[in-house]
């Protein structure tokens, strides 16, 4: 069995949101040709997709030619919205996540839905997760990884968090907001350097903050391999050693206690990067990603995971057991 717990979803059909709520920096989908719509903003040119972005029986069928019995979908990161007015964020959130819900519900034993949540606005992000949840049959939310240029560690955020603990709910955290990002524009620079520091200083801030000290029973996964966060998890626990004053105002506990208390992908793209991440955060802590069906994922899902020297046991949790532990559910939801 494989679950891919890093994948991105859009409907089909999406009206223009500048039209209706009377301001732009919102996304739009221009159907140009068969199978194939650009990502605009405004007027400038975000992405180009295909129909695999959209439609399940692509995906399904692209998931069988590589092995993949379950995909994760959540949102692509540019639609968080957290920019947008508070009350016209709830409603596009609302939107995205009906779509994604009737994916899941059509095709319960193929697809697991995640939501996304109005977060500059902490009490609606709330609001909606519940009724994702409790109505929707959603298993968590995918979010960002600062609201706005407000760290995860901020305390208007923690109400959510705790919400989230409470429900059991799963959180994805990917990186979007890029810190630095309109100084290294060129050479593709904040997807190849930004998304990884984002993702550390997620991570960073939820230590630092105390957020897992406070909620060990929150379960959290990182994108990317947990961005640059593993390789400078020494660097990180020499400045909380040396420089306390700083880094430890608001947690007291060591930066390397929380090594193995949270969830990464496995899209590093390199053997030696996944051993390394394995030591680091071990086995049990380390889900099949692939950041379908982007081009910086992993084209050949599982691939990675296929070509190391593990026996079936550890193959089976990077590939499966691992998501499902995060996830809170068991493998007899698919049968």
């Amino acid at each position: 069995m494989k679950i891919d717990i890093h994948t991105h979803i859009l409907p089909k059909e999406w009206p223009n949101l500048k039209e209706k709520y009377g301001y732009g920096g919102w996304i739009n989908l221009d159907h140009h040709n068969t199978g194939c719509a650009r990502m605009m903003k405004d007027k400038h040119f975000f992405r180009e997709v295909e129909s695999n972005c959209w439609d399940p029986d692509v995906r399904m069928n692209e998931c069988d030619d590589h092995g993949v019995d379950v995909q994760v979908l959540s949102t692509v990161p540019v639609m968080f919205n957290y920019w947008a007015k508070p009350d016209d964020a709830m409603e596009v959130s609302k939107m995205l996540n009906n779509h994604i819900a009737s994916i899941v519900a059509e095709f319960p034993k193929r697809f697991i839905g995640l939501c996304t949540i109005p977060l500059q606005e902490p009490e609606k992000a709330i609001m909606e997760l519940q009724r994702c949840i409790h109505e929707l049959g959603m298993v968590g939310a995918q979010i960002g990884s600062n609201i706005n240029g407000v760290n995860l560690s901020d305390e208007s955020l923690f109400a959510f968090f705790e919400a989230a603990a409470d429900l059991g709910a799963a959180i994805f955290i990917h990186p979007w907001d890029i810190m630095g990002k309109e100084e290294m524009e060129k050479y593709w620079l904040p997807w190849l350097v930004g998304m990884p520091a984002e993702t550390s200083r997620a991570i960073c801030s939820m230590i630092f903050g105390g957020v897992f000290e406070r909620l060990p029973n929150l379960r959290v996964a990182f994108a990317h391999g947990g961005g640059s966060f593993p390789s400078t998890a020494g660097r990180i626990q020499q400045g909380y050693d040396v420089r306390p004053d700083l880094c430890a105002v608001d947690n007291q506990v060591d930066p390397r206690n929380y090594l193995g208390k949270f969830w990464v992908d496995s899209l590093v793209h390199d053997a030696d990067a996944l051993e390394f991440l394995i030591k680091k955060l071990g086995l049990d802590k380390i889900s099949l990603g692939t950041d379908y069906p982007f081009p910086l994922g992993e084209l050949k899902p599982g691939k990675l995971i296929e070509s190391m020297d593990y026996n079936i046991e550890q193959k089976d949790k990077l590939f499966f057991q691992n998501a499902l532990d995060w996830l809170g559910l068991s493998a007899n939801h698919f049968l």
